[in-house]
């Protein structure tokens, strides 16, 4: 067969002119360049480090980018705390992770305007790793998380994230809503966490069987700090309000002499850094929750540096050099006690609004947190644990979009039950899980949706109608072809009859998989064993390696029954039933050539029919205007 590539373009906008009645020539604009696969691995390798560019803005940006820094480093600090406390492994965990990981991911990330930390998906993740295996676990988990997201962003996997459908991530943040705030309740109650690893059930069994002070001074304390959270930004937005409310929270706290837990003792400074020990049972028992930590902390971070790309003009970024970056910085964070970490949507965004152009912004806000802990460590120990309760209590329910919500609801009930059902297992269950179910049935209603709009048609025979016309069918495949449709949509064209000669157009099929192909194979088999001609016009260039392979060209009577043109393929069919009728009957040769009798001799036409036309230009009834014609694709 001689098979077609496709036509290009030239720079002029002018297709190039091929040969309808000979063999098609490869037309290409200029001589191609060929990268060698090692070369495009040490590119992409070298695409993977920091570069001066980085910094290209910084001589007219740097006393914003120093500015919006300070903003975010006191935004983070609350924030830090509480991740950190809620996560079980202390709040001097979540600061160290803030500065070591936040400085790090500044300088190695892939976004200019990225603010890494501790976040509140993490903290959903980490809880019950913390629960089973101990706070000691976690610089094992930073270790393997961290190596696990390198590799991610080394082998190019930083698109993947643009797979997880918009109700996926929806329904995933709001059930991380739900669990942060649920995990906050025991603090805000002033009792004990429950035993249970479910936030549903650990809260109530965090509930106190009878009132007493410290639930009464807990409770209002989480209610000034929404209070304040709620009223300062319609009040005076350029106060950072969730830091406004903790200070005025620990003065009331401390000024009433109120019975609440307090965050407690922290180091004045970062402590050296150091080597886990790793034991390997341990190890091999902590692989699913590490896998589970870097898969949340790929995931998290590309979806804010995305969202952070739409809201900044201080560049593009990097997918790939963004999850080695935070590869880095989890393992950084390992070494000095912190936690795993990933890019922060909430803080990126204040530092985005704030001016940030380049990464000093963030450099910047690691460097405002290490000055907090050096200095002001003996204040900060003094913070209620129910002022940070609070906090998150409204951080949560600002993560859950109300507008968004309508929106997916409305659009469609497969959206509305993907979304639905990703949050239900969000809590329910597992975060992972719930992201992975989700795609599965996101990618099941999209499959439903393509099948829907794919189907065949029978269409009307092209020019004016000729004697013989009732005996030839032509049908459309439009869609797809691929094994959630193949059956239904071949299904009308396999129960014809009363048919010498069938037409198949397949110009309008944009996708054939092996399945549909092979549905396809049978068809025509058993349309030419039935002594039916099958005709196929339109085969895409992009469909011939995969027809061929699986026998869609090799099941017609003769190679030439491939067709470029419609109206070709249409004047050959009626040309083949002129013969059928004046002769009665057809036999074909083993080259496909077909012979008629009485040596091969053609009967007179009309001049003006199109059977006439295609005879008087190949001088037998099979073979076609375009011998082989592939559709090409413009």
């Amino acid at each position: 067969m001689r098979a077609r590539t496709k036509e290009c373009m030239s720079t002029s906008g002018t297709p190039p002119q091929a040969e309808r009645n000979g063999p098609f020539q490869p037309w290409e604009s200029g001589t191609p360049t060929t990268v060698s696969p090692r070369s495009d691995r040490m590119r992409h390798l070298r695409g993977l480090l920091p570069v001066k560019d980085d910094y290209r803005a910084l001589p007219r940006s740097w006393k914003r980018d120093i500015s919006a820094g300070f903003t975010v480093g006191i935004v983070a600090l609350p924030l830090a705390l509480a991740f950190g406390v809620s996560s079980g492994a202390g709040a001097e965990a979540g600061l160290i992770t803030a500065i070591v990981a936040g400085f790090i991911a500044a300088v190695f990330g892939g976004s200019h305007v990225q603010v890494s930390g501790p976040t509140g998906a993490m903290v959903v993740v980490l809880g019950p790793i913390v629960a089973l295996h101990g706070a000691s676990a976690l610089a094992v988990v930073c270790l393997m998380a961290g190596v696990m997201v390198i590799l991610a962003g080394v082998f190019r996997l930083g698109g993947l994230v643009s797979v997880i459908p918009r109700p996926v991530i929806e329904g995933f943040t709001l059930g991380i809503a739900v669990i942060i705030f649920l995990q906050q309740v025991p603090s805000a109650l002033g009792s004990t966490p429950g035993s249970s690893n479910n936030a549903v059930i650990a809260a109530i069994q965090s509930i106190p069987a009878g009132v007493n002070t410290a639930m009464l001074s807990s409770l209002a304390l989480v209610a000034l700090v929404a209070m304040l959270m709620v009223l300062l930004p319609k009040i005076s937005p350029q106060f950072p309000s969730s830091l406004v409310a903790i200070v005025v929270a620990s003065l009331a706290a401390v000024l009433l002499k109120l019975p609440v837990a307090t965050i407690g003792a922290l180091p004045a400074g970062l402590p050296a850094p150091t080597i886990p020990g790793i034991d390997p049972a341990i190890a091999v028992s902590l692989l699913g929750p590490a896998a589970a930590v870097a898969i949340l902390a790929a995931i998290e971070s590309l979806l804010s540096v995305r969202v952070a790309a739409t809201m900044s003009d201080a560049g593009n970024y990097l997918p790939d050099r963004e999850l080695v970056g935070q590869g880095l910085a989890t393992l950084a964070a390992g070494f000095f006690g912190g936690m795993p970490a990933t890019g922060a949507i909430a803080r990126t965004a204040v530092n985005v609004r704030s001016g940030a152009k380049t990464r000093v912004a963030s450099i910047t806000h690691a460097f405002v947190l290490l000055g907090v802990v050096s200095i002001g460590a003996a204040v900060v120990s003094q913070i209620p644990l129910a002022a940070l309760a609070g906090v998150l209590m409204v951080t949560a329910v600002r993560m859950v979009s109300l507008s968004r919500v309508r929106h997916i609801i409305r659009t469609s009930r497969s959206e509305a039950w993907i979304f639905a059902t990703t949050g239900l297992i969000t809590v329910s269950f597992d975060l992972i899980y719930a992201v992975g179910i989700g795609i599965v049935a996101a990618a099941l209603f999209a499959l439903r949706a393509v099948a829907r709009t794919s189907g065949v048609t029978r269409e009307k025979l092209l020019g004016e109608p000729e004697p013989g016309d009732d005996q030839i069918a032509q049908f459309a495949l439009e869609g797809a072809l691929f094994f959630g449709a193949a059956d239904r949509m071949l299904e009308a064209i396999g129960e014809v009859h009363d048919i010498d000669v069938v037409i198949i157009r397949m110009s309008g099929l944009h996708l054939l998989d092996s399945t549909g192909a092979e549905l396809f194979t049978e068809v025509i088999t058993s349309l030419e064993a039935r002594g039916v001609t099958v005709l196929v016009k339109g085969l895409r260039s992009r469909h011939v390696e995969l027809a061929t392979r699986i026998g869609v060209v090799s099941s017609l009577r003769a190679e030439e029954h491939l067709f470029d043109r419609l109206e070709d393929a249409v004047a050959h069919a009626r040309s083949h039933i002129y013969r059928l009728n004046t002769y009665g009957s057809a036999v074909y040769k083993e080259d496909g050539a077909a012979s008629f009798g009485v040596q091969d001799k053609l009967p007179l036409l009309d001049p003006n029919s199109g059977a006439a036309a295609i005879l008087s230009t190949h001088g037998h009834d099979d073979a076609p205007a375009n011998p082989g014609g592939i559709e090409q694709e413009q």
